[in-house]
């Protein structure tokens, strides 16, 4: 029996799960996405639709056909509303309304479309499609086809001379038209109606394809017409079900909240079972524009284990290894890591044929660090034990390609971060020496975990050998900056990039310069509303649409955003992770781009709209960034240094996978009192280390655990201080109070940008700290004229102020000096009681 979709499921059965509501942006990219199949198209309602690694269609529209009107569909697509498991597109006409669901079940190689219409006069109902039934790049099936089946009333696909098959169609469908080729005339589209309907009534529509069969593929598409309803509610269940069983944050900021959630379902999303492949994360998902490569969606290397990172933090550790172990199975006989793998690799000669299979150098190192912080988070010494092999073999393959300085050449042996474009040639990217120095720390560790002593003891040599070249190399004293590169002669290329936050993100860099070098990253001239750009605006390579000089990347903000607190600069970073955060919740129902224009908040027009690593890079910089968590199951012991935002109270991490069991941890706090309640859920006893960041002002007066006196050590930086707390925790509840006063801060608005505008955002460039705490000398940048209104945390601290003006409600207001339009710096000086 058929069970028909209500309209208002999603809302009466998942009213807590995540949803962003709007009008219709019809340029708007939209997914529904599962393990193996997906559709995707654009918020207008045209879609395309794949089961991997096939295409099964094109140009699919709805139109609607009223009186003697025949309405396109595109022209009246009004709201969407996106959720984990469902994407929904309303159409309204005049005197009808029909919304179509979108949804892709998490273990059926199909789809479903799910129609529920309202119509006060007769509705026909049609859909349009073009056959598009074709392997994805770069394989091919030869000539495909498709013919309506009438006792089925479905169309159904095929290849001459192969077993793939498909099936796309309706039990409530009756053919209007096909496409056909004569000698005289041809028509590309296909049509079949939906029937016509007064009142209220559902229509679905599904497709589904084998591999293997005709059979099987039929089989699947009559699970999906039988079993609609419920695959579209277990669909959203799923998704709820990983966001509960991952890391949950409770934050009293709504932004970084569902922007939070909303990236690790995005980061799910990327998780591809391909049937000749194996089951491992693509890159992200985006229109095809009449080819067979939709956007990213095939494997890469680098992609998978950056976004390991976030997995790993947030305690998807099942995924995390997933991705990590599908990349080091194709390495090659001499250690390299690849850098893409096609969906369709298996069915061509993918790595000698083509040159993209281990076109980067970078992903090496990084395959290497991604097993090591893994196996750290998640203590399993046995993924560790099976990867041995791989990771000495990608170590030598490293080390064969070092140059005169000792790191890893770029030049004649895979790129770094840098495809293509004016910043290159170069010997060695900074981004790619700081990778390889930081594998070395990672193998170290992973060699002492499997009993390599010898080993371990070399490359944790090595590692501090590198460390200490790697600054004496590419830090340029005079331009207080970093090197983006050795050039091919092997002198430093002056052009500050963010790249150099990736050494960052690791804590490689002498503290002070890192500072430094962050200082010059704040500034609007690198840092835009929505994100880093790869090279300063003023650089005369910058070009706004330059996809590696001049565009803003997500990726970029998220390795600034953890380098920055990793480095104590927590504003440049919280401005960095909310920029990505907006970028989460303003873009495809959910999902954050690939790289976006550098003068403009505007995707750019060749941009993967929702990209794997983008949301990896809201995950990391909240967990890793801001929180500062850190899990060691073989040492058993959690390191929590939250940078917290001075006008926040409270912050929760709930769920915690460690030794077996799960952990809480709650901060509460005032102007007197911090409180962290820990919940440990499990069967045994860890180390935690809990160290929140405080301002230079403010002081610790006592702190109890459990009621008992307990001492603590102080790690003093150069805009902040954090005490230093180390406590047994034992399963039930621990609670460290801390008392404490002098507690002064301030905090910076977030404006969203707008659309197609340039940034316009107060930016925080540099605190200094002196007297003791007493004084700051605060260096921010905006528009030239224009008043920004800082708020004041526990401003009755402050005895005065320079450079800006007190306002009402605990506030200041600060007025840029200058003329025109640009962006320039003032200084605004505090004294503190």
């Amino acid at each position: 029996m058929r069970q028909a979709l209500p309209l208002f499921f999603a809302l009466s059965c998942f009213a807590g799960a995540p949803q962003i509501s709007r009008p219709v942006r019809a340029w708007e990219f939209l997914d529904a996405t599962g393990p193996r199949a997906g559709l995707l198209g654009a918020e207008n309602g045209t879609l395309e639709a794949y089961v991997y690694p096939l295409k099964i269609f094109g140009g699919l529209k709805l139109r609607f056909v009223t009186g003697a009107q025949v309405i396109p569909g595109e022209s009246i697509a009004r709201r969407i509303s996106s959720r984990p498991g469902s994407y929904s597109i309303t159409y309204a006409g005049d005197d009808f309304q029909v919304t179509e669901t979108l949804s892709v079940p998490t273990d059926e190689p199909g789809g479903l479309l799910l129609l529920d219409v309202q119509a006060r006069n007769p509705l026909r109902v049609d859909v349009e499609f073009v056959r598009d039934f074709q392997l994805m790049w770069p394989a091919s099936i030869g000539t495909g086809y498709s013919e309506w089946n009438g006792p089925l009333k479905a169309f159904r696909f095929g290849a001459d001379g192969q077993p793939y098959s498909a099936v796309f169609g309706s039990p409530d469908a009756a053919l209007l038209s096909q496409a056909y080729a004569t000698n005289y005339s041809s028509a590309a589209t296909s049509v079949f109606t939906l029937g016509e309907i007064k009142g209220h009534a559902t229509r679905v529509l599904a497709f589904a394809a084998s591999m293997k069969s005709a059979d099987e593929a039929l089989a699947a598409y009559r699970r999906l017409i039988d079993r609609s309803g419920p695959l579209v509610e277990e669909t959203e269940r799923y998704y709820s079900a990983y966001l509960a069983n991952t890391i949950e944050l409770e934050l009293p900021d709504a932004h970084l909240q569902q922007a939070y959630d909303w990236s690790r379902i995005s980061m799910m999303k990327g998780f591809v079972d391909n049937p000749f492949l194996g089951r491992g994360l693509v890159a992200g998902y985006g229109p095809s524009k009449g080819a067979y490569r939709p956007g990213f969606a095939w494997f890469f290397g680098r992609d998978s284990f950056w976004t390991s990172f976030a997995l790993t933090a947030a305690g998807d550790f099942a995924n995390a290894r997933a991705a990590i172990g599908f990349i080091s199975h194709f390495q090659r006989d001499d250690g390299k890591i690849p850098h893409e793998i096609s969906q369709s690799a298996s069915l061509v000669d993918w790595f000698k044929q083509f040159p993209y299979g281990f076109a980067s150098a970078d992903a090496t190192p990084l395959y290497a660090i991604a097993a090591a912080d893994y196996v750290r988070a998640s203590g399993d010494v046995a993924f560790a034990r099976e990867q041995a092999p791989r990771l000495w073999k990608a170590l030598a393959f490293m080390q064969s390609t070092l140059d005169e300085a000792g790191f890893p050449r770029n030049l004649h042996v895979g790129h770094g971060w840098v495809e293509g474009g004016p910043l290159l040639p170069v010997r060695v990217e900074f981004y790619q020496a700081g990778c390889y120095v930081e594998s070395l720390r990672s193998l170290a560790m992973l060699a002492r975990l499997l009993g390599d002593d010898a080993r371990a003891k070399q490359l944790a040599a090595e590692f501090e050998q590198k460390r200490k070249a790697l600054e004496d190399r590419f830090w340029l004293p005079q331009a207080h900056d970093y090197a983006f590169a050795l050039d091919t002669s092997g002198q430093p290329v002056d052009q500050p990039s963010v790249l150099a936050t990736v050494p960052m993100w690791f804590d490689l860099l002498d503290r002070q310069h890192a500072q430094q070098m962050i200082g010059m990253l704040a500034q609007e001239e690198h840092a835009t509303d929505w994100g880093m750009r790869i090279i300063s605006s003023h650089n005369p390579l910058y070009d706004p649409s330059g996809y590696h000089f001049g565009s803003v990347w997500p990726l970029f903000t998220g390795w600034a955003s953890v380098g920055e607190y990793r480095n104590h600069a927590a504003e440049p970073a919280l401005a960095n992770l909310r920029a990505n955060a907006w970028l989460a919740l303003d873009g495809a129902g959910g999902n954050t781009t690939e790289v976006l224009s550098g003068d403009s908040y505007s995707p750019l027009s060749t941009a993967s709209p929702h990209q794997i690593w983008s949301a990896a890079m809201v995950v990391s910089p909240l967990l890793r960034g801001l929180l500062g968590l850190q899990s060691d199951a073989g040492e058993r012991k959690i390191a929590f240094a939250p940078h917290l935002p001075a006008d926040w109270q409270t912050a929760g991490v709930h769920g915690l996978p460690f030794l077996g069991g799960r952990v809480n941890l709650d901060i509460r706090r005032d102007a007197s009192t911090l409180q962290l309640t820990i919940a440990n859920a499990g069967a045994e006893a860890f180390e935690l280390e809990f160290a929140p960041a405080y301002p230079p002002c403010a002081h610790l007066d006592s702190a109890t655990l459990d009621g008992q006196p307990v001492a603590w050590k102080t790690d003093n930086e150069f805009e902040d201080w954090h005490p230093r707390f180390t406590v047994t925790v034992k399963p039930g509840k621990t609670t460290l109070a801390i008392r404490h006063h002098g507690m002064f801060g301030y905090a910076v608005p977030f404006t969203p940008p707008r659309l197609a505008e340039p940034s316009t955002n107060l930016k925080v460039v540099s605190e200094q700290w002196s007297d003791n705490g007493r004084k700051l000398l605060l260096t921010v940048s905006g528009r030239a004229l224009r008043a920004y209104r800082l708020e004041l945390v526990n401003g009755d601290l402050l005895a005065g102020v320079e450079g800006a003006t007190r306002a009402e409600s605990d506030g200041l207001i600060v007025r840029m000096p200058g003329s025109g339009g640009g962006y320039v710096s003032q200084q605004i000086s505090f004294v503190l009681r």
